[in-house]
């Protein structure tokens, strides 16, 4: 019989559950990836038609997640209707039967994927899941839950563990104290580290990528092209092709205005003859990086009215945090909570880590624009602090190779408990 701990690291496997994307895979340098969405699909005659013809029978609402959601999508408003993304700043409701049940096709799907074929050793994979710092405990419930249902209907899982996403940051950049910017489609987490997470001094913040699409799509509706704003994917691609992160917001906006030729915008949509040019409206392409560090700036204040969503306040316990502030205050909040004589060692290392902080920098353009390091590094020098800010190597991947490292490094004699939230969860 295969040793324990051998096995463990043969078949070790990780999640990393972000509210837009759902990363997966076992030993290997990338993950796969998929959107963290489904497709509920009311069955139509036609549909019945086929699955008959294919020796099936289609019964009920069917939930289609991965590459498959492209092949049933209909209108662009029977899309928006039908298709949903589970999480909502990281979390998902107690009480949402419909997101809990994408999450478990989600999860299925990925661990079908890898199942040894011919492998008469496997008996399930040793899984590291990632969620948000803020999950709240009946999350961590509902995901061993989900992977205990699936290993008994599937015999894919053989045990369970979960680390919060910032910590798996630091696990992947081999940090053991240091400051944590973990910035995604839902959220953006703030996360002191000194060994493990000072869960007291964690700022969570209800703004990420989903924010910046927002301003991309009332930017587009701006410049006459509002028909293309519900297909959220297409958005999203608009919004990596153009926005720009300002150095400075109203020095790039005069920049822009004064020299319209040079920052023209004009994006040919991938596949399609579509082109979308933004002409003189071409500065507004600096609002779709600067909402993200900088949400309070009164230039947005013209978008809240017309009803782009306000970022929403945070509550921390007895404690609000306003959605808009800035992510200088945000970090230096999360760092007042911490004892004075850290902060030497956490400003030594500030690490951003999340696909929404991975903007693009064009050469001709460097004068006015920054990637997310510089930006925040000026924003806490602003602020008179010395500090060293760097970018994680892969930042929508590091998460999830933090999760990996951290499935390889729990010893697999250690069961799951409640008090420490660390181990592995098993049922047989």
């Amino acid at each position: 019989m295969e040793d324990p701990e051998k096995y463990k690291v043969r078949y070790a496997f990780a999640e990393d559950y972000g509210t837009s994307m759902y990363k997966y895979g076992p030993v290997r340098e990338y993950p796969d990836v998929i959107e963290n969405r489904g497709l509920i699909l009311e069955p139509s005659l036609i549909q019945r038609v086929f699955a008959k013809e294919a020796g099936g029978e289609l019964k009920g609402k069917r939930i289609i997640v991965g590459e498959e959601v492209a092949m049933y999508l209909g209108s662009r408003d029977d899309m928006a209707k039908n298709l949903i993304y589970p999480m909502r700043d990281g979390i998902i409701d107690l009480r949402d039967e419909i997101g809990w049940r994408i999450v478990e096709e989600i999860t299925r799907y990925g661990l079908r994927k890898y199942r040894p074929k011919g492998d008469q050793n496997f008996k399930g994979f040793y899984v590291a899941a990632s969620l948000s710092a803020t999950a709240p405990k009946y999350m961590y419930e509902k995901i061993f839950e989900i992977h205990k249902k699936i290993d008994e209907e599937e015999g894919l899982v053989k045990a369970i563990t979960i680390i919060p996403q910032p910590l798996a940051v630091a696990i992947a950049e081999k940090s053991v104290t240091c400051m944590v910017v973990e910035s995604g489609h839902g959220n953006t987490q703030i996360c002191p580290i000194s060994r493990y997470p000072i869960r007291d001094a964690i700022v969570s913040l209800n703004r990420g990528g989903a924010e910046a699409n927002a301003i991309t799509a009332e930017i587009l509706r701006d410049a006459g092209y509002g028909d293309l704003v519900p297909e959220e994917r297409l958005v999203r691609l608009v919004k990596e092709a153009i926005g720009l992160i300002p150095l400075d917001l109203d020095k790039a906006i005069r920049k822009a205005k004064e020299d319209k030729e040079r920052f023209r915008v004009i994006f040919r949509v991938p596949g399609t003859t579509m082109v979308i040019d933004l002409g003189d409206n071409s500065w507004t392409r600096f609002l779709i990086g600067e909402v993200i560090f900088n949400p309070g700036h009164e230039i947005f204040e013209s978008y809240y009215k017309r009803g782009v969503p306000r970022p929403r306040d945070t509550i921390i316990g007895e404690e609000r945090v306003t959605g808009t502030i800035s992510l200088a205050d945000a970090i230096i909040k999360a760092a007042e909570k911490c004892p004075l004589e850290l902060h030497e060692y956490l400003w030594r290392r500030v690490i951003l880590s999340g696909g929404n902080f991975a903007w693009k920098v064009p050469k001709e353009l460097r004068d006015v624009a920054c990637d997310a390091a510089t930006k925040v590094r000026k924003m806490l020098e602003d602020k008179g602090l010395k500090v060293h800010v760097g970018l994680v190597k892969d930042p929508q991947y590091s998460v999830w190779k933090g999760a990996l490292t951290y499935a390889l490094a729990v010893p697999e004699n250690y069961s799951w408990d409640w008090k420490l939230m660390e181990g592995w969860y098993k049922w047989r």
